[in-house]
């Protein structure tokens, strides 16, 4: 197995654009990645290239987009064909209404959308949506839980406050705690406290915690979220950036079978191409014709909606999802055996095609758990994986595509199974 010892373009890609671009990087959270950020050249399938000529199995898919994987045929075609004919309108046309459809035909209860750009936008219309529907100002969050970098929903993101709600970043405005109340994951009964003694917009949560550990819902923890939500007049939204077309073809809401009355999408819906999205009950969403502001340049671009048509296309196949579940459940058992031959305690698990690799602790089922684990091994497994030509992301969580088959999953465990010995063998 060749193992990578130095990434010499990279690292000079990185000074350079270190002198004209902030940190070097355009979001902040790339800047995590080690040993530093690697620059690429090209994607194709199931596989990235750097500028260094190395090539790896990529499982960062963008964070999270690329659900077909790097330069599928069918979204090139759909994007090559729409290029000629226009990149914006400033008005209608006709993939607006035809990719809205496709929405509401996939996900259970949506009855309208309205298309954005990103998963904060859409976070900011939803919350704004429910306080027009509701009369109320408040909504309700759970620890660890990530819905954007705006002001008023980067409270508590990664720190146990014990219900108190916590700034995350230097700058942002401490009246975003005005307006939010924090509670634990899978704690209904918390929640429903918390809704009865206040009056509260809306409750918006990631169905699967996929942010913090990828914790799913406890057995009924949704459905009574749903109960509490319909007691006491508020709005329940699902955050499903990261779950939307991933989970299933109609994410969480399918998976689970707990309609929300707002859900917000993102990520896997345009197969590597910014759109996000809001969709849910027509009484609630039709208040953009009552005078809820919901606005964007760029919202509904016929580029974009063209990559998404043919996303939701492919994946909407038969066995599409069947296909994902297995290869994720392959590569989770052999991360754990591989770990656990090399006597290193970890926590390992997959919800669909998203695996959660955790080490130095036994379970992850909250935040504490999840903040709890030896993220410093982890940090230098990432490197020694990087070195034998596997890319992931940090803090543990892997994205799987349809691109991925069974070749590449024997080739990771084989990788993950060197990169353990190595780290262990450094360690002692």
């Amino acid at each position: 197995m060749r193992v990578i010892t130095e990434w010499p373009a990279s690292a000079r890609a990185w000074e350079r654009c270190r002198q004209s671009l902030a940190g070097g990087v355009s979001t902040g959270l790339r800047a995590q990645m080690r040993p530093h950020p690697i620059f690429f050249s090209h994607g194709q399938g199931s596989s990235i290239t750097d500028v260094d000529g190395n090539t790896y199995v990529d499982y960062v898919l963008g964070w999270g987009p690329l659900i077909l994987g790097h330069s599928h045929p069918g979204v090139v075609a759909a994007v090559g064909a729409q290029l000629p004919q226009g990149q914006t309108f400033g008005s209608g046309h006709l993939a607006e209404y035809a990719v809205a459809e496709q929405v509401c035909a996939a996900i259970p209860g949506v009855e309208r959308v309205l298309w954005s750009n990103t998963g904060t936008e859409a976070v900011q219309v939803a919350l704004r949506l429910a306080r027009a529907v509701t009369g109320r100002w408040k909504f309700l969050k759970f620890e660890g839980h990530y819905h954007g970098w705006s002001d008023q929903v980067l409270v508590s993101y990664q720190a146990v406050e014990e219900g108190r709600p916590k700034l995350t970043s230097r700058g942002q405005n401490p009246s975003a705690l005005d307006d939010v109340l924090v509670a634990p994951w899978n704690d209904a009964e918390q929640v429903a406290a918390l809704l009865r003694d206040r009056d509260v917009a809306a409750v918006i949560c990631e169905p699967v915690l996929c942010n913090s550990g990828v914790i799913p819902p406890a057995d009924g923890f949704l459905a009574r979220l749903r109960e509490v939500c319909d007691e006491t007049g508020t709005i329940l939204v699902f955050d499903e950036v990261i779950t939307g077309f991933r989970l299933a073809y109609g994410g969480a809401v399918e998976r689970y079978a707990v309609r929300p009355d707002l859900v917000v999408l993102g990520k896997a819906i345009a197969g590597g191409f910014p759109l996000s999205a809001v969709g849910g009950r027509a009484d609630i969403v039709d208040q953009v014709t009552e005078g809820v502001v919901h606005a964007g340049t760029f919202n509904g671009n016929p580029i974009v909606l063209a990559a998404a048509s043919a996303t939701l296309g492919e994946l909407r196949r038969d066995g599409v999802y069947d296909v994902l579940e297995k290869r994720a459940a392959t590569l989770a058992d052999g991360f754990a055996a591989s770990l656990r031959g090399h006597g290193v305690a970890a926590a390992v698990h997959h919800v669909g095609p998203v695996v959660q690799c955790s080490p130095g602790v036994v379970r992850v089922g909250s935040l504490a758990d999840f903040l709890a684990a030896d993220w410093e091994f982890y940090d230098a497994l990432s490197v020694e994986l990087l070195r034998r030509g596997v890319f992931v992301l940090p803090r543990g969580r892997w994205y799987l595509s349809t691109a991925h088959d069974d070749r590449d999953v024997a080739d990771t465990l084989a990788a993950f199974d060197a990169a353990v010995e190595a780290v262990v063998r450094d360690r002692d």
